[in-house]
């Protein structure tokens, strides 16, 4: 299970600029403009081999006084307090420029009757008058005070070390080496979509609840099934939609879960609607697999209620706005009427199985070589690009590492295309590949030989005659 870690605090305290700084992404908007940040906002950050889901709050107040503000106002103030509910973690954000506030004191004060445990950030702790203000804080009384810096990153690291040693126990245990003997497997898509129709289609009972509701299912539910003689765990999450469609308390709790599932999970069915046009909620949830690094297969559901030419726009649509997932095998299927879903579940087993394989290094490095006399690395600056061996470094997804120089200039291009070579030649489907280019150190980097008296003359003569011709 993912710790979960809420980012509370006054508006326009660096909330979104620490967010962004953990999850590698832009997701949050940032600027000096308070209230920029309305509804809570997820991610996943990864320190110290342990991942954790992060949550992005909207500027907080006391809720006596969030009662008297503005309607827009309230419901951010709320959507945070939401967020401090799902949290096993609030890290309180205070300035470190503006001192301890009347307003930092009352919202602490409630915090701390929530029984979470609380870890004050002092941000901007890389401004001058932040580090004369920081000391005020510890009026707070608080347990965990620290001092860091959204922007620059730092304190991040010694944050983390503390929060990694609280949250040990949360933490997944380490997955065994090699393939599993149960496939977990996420039924993951927008609301309404299918998941827990095709779940009770693949079990033979109504194990899962369902209706013409969207939204249905508010949790994660498990279930255990055997097909073709392997065993599944099928895991049944709540429909993730557009964020602005999202109103309910329960509902919001849900894509926790989600988030979690496809972490837990070593396949992901995408499940789209066939009869529907394919959206952007559609596109983000791709995404979010994508990022995970699990297996996926995408499933098109409610193919008995769509035609032929609808089936084909779909395909286009696919084409258009899924080419980053372009190595999942898709796969139509009609869960009312259990149509195709036999299909779809051996398609997840070679999902799997590709996402387990594992590659010796000889055989790596003569696939690498085939794809360097297919097509050499180009020239930069007059300077072939040179690319010399290959190793596995992990499974789940394949991770190769490429050794090298001048990794630094490789063009995405030519990385989409090793990517595609090793695929192909490794004949794996359904799930990605990561590469990691390395470049050996260089140990007489920064260094010049010491120069005899004799050479340093001769040295200082030449230059002389350098500057003349000019």
């Amino acid at each position: 299970m993912k710790p979960v870690i809420a980012l509370v605090g006054r508006p326009n305290v660096g909330k979104s600029t620490l967010f962004n700084y953990l999850t590698k992404t832009n997701n949050a908007l940032v600027a000096d403009q308070p209230g920029l940040t309305r509804d809570r906002i997820y991610g996943l950050t990864k320190r110290f081999d342990n991942r954790y889901i992060v949550i992005d709050t909207g500027g907080i107040a006391p809720p006596d006084e969030s009662q008297d503000q503005d309607n827009m106002n309230h419901a951010i103030s709320a959507q945070a307090w939401h967020a401090i509910e799902e949290a096993d973690l609030v890290c309180f954000l205070v300035d470190g420029a503006d001192g301890l506030v009347p307003q930092d004191q009352e919202v602490f004060k409630k915090l701390r009757s929530t029984n979470k445990k609380i870890f004050v950030l002092v941000n901007k702790a890389d401004s001058g008058v932040a580090n004369m203000l920081s000391s005020d804080f510890y009026a707070l009384g608080a347990e965990h005070i620290y001092e860091t810096s959204a922007r620059s990153g730092k304190g991040i690291r010694s944050l983390f070390a503390k929060i990694d040693e609280e949250f040990s126990s949360l933490q997944d245990e380490p997955e065994e080496d090699g393939p599993s003997d149960v496939i977990k497997v996420a039924l993951v898509g927008r609301p309404n979509v299918g998941k827990s129709t095709l779940a009770n289609a693949l079990i033979g009972e109504e194990r899962f609840v369902t209706s013409d509701i969207p939204g249905t299912t508010r949790d994660s539910i498990s279930a255990n099934i055997e097909k073709f003689g392997t065993k599944f765990e099928l895991i049944d999450t709540a429909g993730v939609r557009r964020r602005s469609k999202v109103s309910d308390i329960v509902e919001k709790f849900s894509v926790v879960k989600t988030i979690q599932a496809i972490e837990d999970a070593h396949v992901v069915i995408l499940m789209l609607d066939g009869t529907k046009e394919f959206a952007v909620q559609d596109a983000h949830l791709a995404g979010m697999v994508l990022e995970s690094g699990r297996a996926v297969v995408v499933a098109i559901n409610k193919t008995d209620i769509s035609s032929l030419e609808d089936r084909k726009e779909m395909q286009k649509g696919f084409d258009l706005k899924l080419r980053f997932l372009e190595f999942a095998e898709r796969q139509f299927i009609s869960a009312k009427h259990k149509e195709g879903i036999t299909k779809l579940m051996r398609a997840a087993a070679r999902a799997y199985k590709s996402a387990n394989v594992n590659v010796g290094t000889a055989d790596l490095n003569r696939m690498l070589e085939g794809a360097l006399e297919s097509f050499q690395p180009p020239l930069v600056r007059g300077r072939r690009i040179k690319l010399k061996y290959a190793a596995q470094v992990s499974s789940c997804p394949p991770t190769f590492a490429i050794h090298g120089n001048q990794i630094e200039r490789i063009p995405a291009t030519y990385k989409r295309y090793l990517e595609n070579y090793f695929r192909k030649s490794l004949k794996l489907v359904g799930t990605p590949i990561q590469l990691v280019f390395k470049q050996p150190d260089n140990p007489y980097a920064g260094k010049r030989n010491k120069l005899t008296p004799r050479q340093e003359h001769s040295r200082k003569r030449m230059m002389k005659k350098v500057k003349k011709r000019k």
